[in-house]
């Protein structure tokens, strides 16, 4: 029988979420990968009890998390049943949907039919009767954006879900959400957007959205697939998300890629960190940032993604050496 951790909440730092009343782990977990039905249970209960005795409390999903899709929300629920049901207050569960997940027309995107129906299907996989945290995925072009915002407020106001939030919306389609699920009474608690240092596409308009309405931000992909970290200094192992992976393509990992990750992985260990590690501190440096969302395949991950709050600081010689890199022509995007 598994009993958390009496100390769980001593290490872990916890960030509040925009000016709403939630705070937020500094790390979450994201069962995008390692948590579906192609993978071991044992494993991925033995990695999510160890993340929630390490202080992180949000469990990030989606309907389409496996593979296959929805696995990740099955697994998840099997650990809950069978583990965390007691905990459930101190957890915050998320899921999303927007893309592809049945077939038909009403099967993705941003439409009403699609967005309460996949969360009544994300509540029955995972044996809930609400989520925390209820996120559009993605924006649809050719839905009302009014349409897909009440769509949340609806699923809030009808209990499945305690709070709304958005992910992969470019700054001005962020406005404009915020703005609309002010008017219906359901704030926007949080944005996901994946940023890296390998794609800062945020900082440019994003961030300074979030900043001024006080909106949350939650960033996936810390480490670019991958990249950042010594694990294609040597090649690429076949048993990597580049080498399996539809996201991440072999093409992207170039010489000119590697010489900055051998750049960065200096500065890193200057400031006695992996890659991995400094890749996520630097994430959390910036202010509107709430939590980071990290992956693990397995505890010994998953123990040293946290290790990166070891160091959180930054010099400004530090960061300017890394914005010097990162300059460099041929920068990758992950």
């Amino acid at each position: 029988m598994y009993l958390a951790r009496e100390d769980r909440y001593g290490s872990m730092p916890y960030r509040r979420s925009g000016r709403s009343g939630i705070r937020l782990p500094a790390l979450s977990l994201g069962l995008w990968h390692n948590f579906g039905g192609v993978d071991t249970l044992t494993n991925s209960r033995a990695v999510l009890l160890r993340a929630f005795d390490l202080g992180i409390t949000h469990f990030d999903l989606a309907n389409n998390y496996g593979p296959p899709p929805g696995s990740a929300e099955s697994t998840f629920g099997q650990v809950l049943a069978s583990d965390l049901r007691v905990y459930r207050d101190e957890l915050i569960i998320s899921t999303k949907a927007g893309y592809d997940m049945w077939p038909g027309p009403y099967g993705e995107w941003g439409s009403r039919k699609y967005l309460l129906a996949s969360l009544d299907q994300s509540l029955r996989r995972m044996k809930l009767d609400y989520v925390d945290l209820f996120y559009s995925h993605r924006p649809d072009p050719e839905t009302p954006l009014e349409e897909t915002m009440s769509a949340l407020d609806h699923a809030v106001r009808s209990g499945k879900a305690l709070y709304a939030g958005i992910s992969n919306y470019d700054p001005a389609q962020t406005q404009r959400a915020i703005e609309i699920l002010r008017e219906l009474g359901t704030p926007c608690l949080i944005h996901q957007v994946q940023y890296s240092m390998f794609n800062r596409k945020p900082e440019q308009g994003l961030f300074a959205v979030l900043n001024h309405e006080q909106v949350g931000c939650i960033a996936f992909s810390p480490l670019a697939q991958g990249l950042l970290t010594d694990r294609y200094l040597k090649g690429l192992p076949a048993d990597s998300r580049a080498a399996r992976s539809v996201f991440l393509k072999p093409e992207q990992i170039t010489p000119q890629v590697l010489e900055k990750v051998r750049s960065l992985g200096e500065i890193a260990k200057q400031r006695g960190q992996t890659l991995a590690q400094m890749a996520v501190a630097w994430a959390l440096r910036i202010p509107v940032m709430t939590s980071i969302i990290i992956g693990a395949s397995r505890i010994e991950q998953l123990e040293q993604n946290i290790g990166a709050l070891n160091n959180l600081a930054f010099s400004t010689g530090e960061l300017g050496a890394i914005d010097q890199i990162l300059a460099a022509p041929a920068t990758a995007h992950a």
